[in-house]
């Protein structure tokens, strides 16, 4: 089983991605930013390798106007050594990636122009990948789309559209339940017809479901019936609804307790697991480590390095509670550890803590900095404690010594993210 996250990591340097307005959009400046993305996705594709991360989905965006007349560029061709450098990286490391068009594509609209441009985003999502030189089993994930007043018609229309499409989007194409439009059920009956598999996701399940009465073991194992070996494992999708939030919004990051339930519940080594959640990168990890067969306390205390003064700041309590736990060298208590992480990041930052966790985190400098960097410091972490500095000000203070003086321990800490 591999447990992934979409599109972005958190708190990693030179792994964002660029894009620019259709007015922009010259020649030279989309050479210039499709260069920047493919070089953010090599960097992503190297951190996934080196935490572990075997699943990860690309953001579509990593083309600017992939899809539109707009891109002239034949780019596939003018950076075909930099997409086998990457995917050889992505094929030797067992790491298995996809894609998902947003909301606009939309194979069943009764508008043919809107048809029309969906199948041409299609394209341009086989291709990115096809230019990757990957196997099938790196799919294209797509909603089913729109209702229009008359679903079984537009129902009818996905299907003429799925079979007008070419045998190397087909390949790729798999098709998911929605949490307004498209029960898992329905799902299924679109995927007897064409023959496309279908991903499940839970939340969208959890909210909008053709019976209630079948849990999420029932469903996965039913729509594990759509995928071929061809299709690599089967892959599903699990996020948790955000609390005081719109239905359907996902959570900040992912609480381990309900998580831990649905991974016992459905837990298999061939099936996937891609994570919906705002943090990323951070939950992939967070999951992946509760999860590992390879339990042993170092884990953990890697975790705590990123996370310690992000956690002190908010509450220098709890802070203790984690050194206590992380005490015992015999004991893996991922989710005591993880708990207590929660628990704390969901706590508001007080002037009080964060002076407190600045001024740890200047102990790294004392001996090196300079009297004006001293001078500097003080003088903005006094105006934090009187209340009229800021504390991203101070934290900038930081992050400038942090790199002038590349301490590696901090150059990894969330501290400067969270």
């Amino acid at each position: 089983m591999s447990i992934g996250y979409a599109c972005l990591t958190i708190g990693i340097p030179e792994t964002s991605f660029r894009t620019c307005r259709k007015i922009n959009a010259t020649e030279e400046n989309l050479n210039e930013l499709i260069l920047f993305n493919l070089q953010s996705l090599e960097n992503i594709i190297d951190y996934n390798i080196k935490n572990g991360i075997k699943l990860f989905r690309i953001s579509s965006d990593i083309i600017p106007f992939g899809s539109s007349p707009v891109n002239t560029l034949a780019w596939w061709e003018l950076f075909k050594p930099r997409f086998e450098q990457i995917g050889q990286k992505i094929k030797s490391s067992g790491t298995r990636v996809s894609m998902h068009p947003g909301q606009y594509t939309v194979l069943n609209s009764p508008d043919e122009e809107v048809v029309s441009r969906a199948v041409e985003d299609l394209n341009y999502h086989t291709r990115f990948l096809d230019s990757l030189g990957v196997g099938s089993e790196h799919k294209i994930v797509l909603h089913v789309g729109g209702v229009y007043q008359e679903k079984e018609l537009a129902v009818e229309r996905f299907i003429s559209s799925y079979q007008n499409l070419s045998d190397a989007i087909k390949k790729r194409l798999v098709i998911e339940n929605d949490d307004r439009s498209y029960t898992v059920s329905d799902v299924l009956s679109i995927s007897l017809a064409t023959g496309a598999p279908v991903i499940y996701d839970n939340l969208h399940n959890a909210i909008h479901t053709s019976d209630v009465s079948k849990d999420d073991a029932y469903w996965i194992e039913l729509t594990r019936k759509t995928w071929k070996p061809e299709d690599g494992s089967q892959k599903i999708h699990y996020s948790q609804q955000s609390a005081m939030s719109r239905v359907g919004a996902h959570t900040r990051t992912i609480s381990l307790d309900p998580f831990m339930d649905f991974y016992h519940q459905v837990s298999r080594e061939d099936l996937d697991i891609m994570l919906e959640v705002k943090d990323k990168s951070l939950s992939a990890i967070k999951c992946i480590t509760a999860t590992t067969p390879h339990q042993h306390i170092k884990l953990l205390e890697k975790e705590w390095g990123l996370y310690k003064y992000s956690i002190l700041e908010r509450s220098p309590k709890l802070y203790d509670a984690v050194r206590q736990l992380l005490k015992d060298k015999n004991s893996f208590p991922a989710l005591d550890f993880y708990r207590l992480l929660d628990q704390a990041l969901a706590m508001e930052v007080t002037t009080g803590t964060s002076v407190n966790a600045a001024a740890h985190v200047y102990g790294y400098f004392k001996n090196k900095a300079t009297e004006k960097e001293k001078l500097t410091f003080f003088k903005q972490l006094d105006k934090v404690e009187k209340g009229v500095g800021s504390l991203k000000t101070l934290k900038k203070v930081l992050w400038n010594l942090t790199v002038n003086y590349n301490e590696p321990y901090l150059l990894q800490s969330y501290y400067f993210i969270l």
